[in-house]
């Protein structure tokens, strides 16, 4: 059981760490102080429908699933 858990989480941490890198940045850096930032664009108004919004709900599945399998294991010892 425990080997199985650990097999589990190991891929689970492959998948998250996987899709946290790639992710795009959340911050403009200097081009957004020189811009002023994106305004109303149909991206940003349609951002749920986007890849970047399937990245991080599969981050935060992958993130949930991490923690219970880490909890679990620590029920199994």
């Amino acid at each position: 059981m425990r080997t199985l858990l650990t097999i589990l989480q190991s891929i689970v941490a492959i998948v998250l760490i996987v899709v946290v890198l790639a992710q795009p940045s959340k911050t403009n850096g200097l081009s957004g102080l020189v811009s002023g930032g994106a305004g109303d664009t149909f991206y940003s108004k349609n951002k749920s429908r986007t890849s970047e919004a399937l990245l991080s709900r599969i981050t935060v599945i992958s993130a949930i699933i991490f923690a219970a399998l880490c909890m679990i294991q620590n029920v199994v010892k």
